[in-house]
């Protein structure tokens, strides 16, 4: 594939069905990992998964089983591990050499394990890769240098450190703007900001953090929330002309 910082890998978690778009812009090269029961997930969104590891106490017997006879790669571990089956899935893409790791799923059922997949995605290990989550209630981006945010202006979007203070914030086309600020974790000073386009920018100087875009509302299709997607589309033709 070239260059291993190009690499993408897709890791399916448990917890909540994805939405049916939430693989539009994910290579269909691109490693498929699922993590248990987030291989059911692949399956719905008709992805082949070329590895699952876990303990697989959680995915349907006769999943597995099709999977295994497609060439899936089985990784089994015991239940009395030092690590979540997502973890184990991230460490995966890691050793694959993907330099961009999008996690499907991971929302729902127990609110531990739905906070420690958060925590998760800013993990040091993953330090060196873009890693993104997409959840049916929103998307969440790691931030350790620059991340360019496109949305509808409106979009809320919270900044969240992780594994300590974030230095350095400063943010472009955000309703509430940061300059050069240090966000500490027990804050909210980065929750409920507000694009004021089509695109804005995070950057901080050392640090991690949670860029969360929350789903909110009805879909756009009509209405308020359309008429915004059409004029957020004039803009983008406008900047490109």
């Amino acid at each position: 594939m070239g260059d291993d910082t190009q690499r993408v890998a897709v890791v399916f978690a448990g917890g909540d069905p994805p939405h049916a778009g939430a693989l539009d812009d994910v290579p269909d090269d691109a490693c498929s990992i699922a993590a248990d029961s987030g291989l059911e997930h692949a399956s719905a969104l008709g992805r082949r998964v070329d590895l699952v590891v876990g303990d697989l106490d959680s995915v349907r017997p006769e999943v597995l089983a099709a999977a295994e006879r497609a060439g899936t790669r089985v990784e089994r571990h015991p239940t009395a591990k030092d690590a979540t089956d997502l973890e184990l899935a991230l460490d995966a893409a890691r050793d694959a050499g993907c330099g961009r790791i999008v996690v499907i799923g991971g929302h729902g059922g127990r609110v531990d394990h739905f906070v420690a997949n958060l925590l998760l995605l800013g993990s040091p290990r993953l330090r060196g890769a873009s890693v993104e989550a997409r959840f049916p209630g929103g998307t969440v981006h790691v931030v350790r240098d620059a991340l360019e945010i496109r949305g509808v202006p409106g979009d809320v979007v919270s900044l969240l450190p992780v594994g300590g203070a974030a230095h350095g914030v400063t943010t472009e086309h955000l309703r509430y703007p940061l300059r050069g600020e240090t966000l500490h974790p027990g804050s909210t000073r980065g929750v409920s900001n507000e694009l004021l386009a089509t695109r804005a920018r995070v950057t901080l100087t050392d640090g991690t953090l949670l860029a969360v875009e929350p789903h909110m509302g009805p879909e756009r299709s009509g209405g308020l929330l359309g008429e915004r997607e059409a004029e957020a589309e004039r803009t983008i033709g406008e900047e490109q002309s």
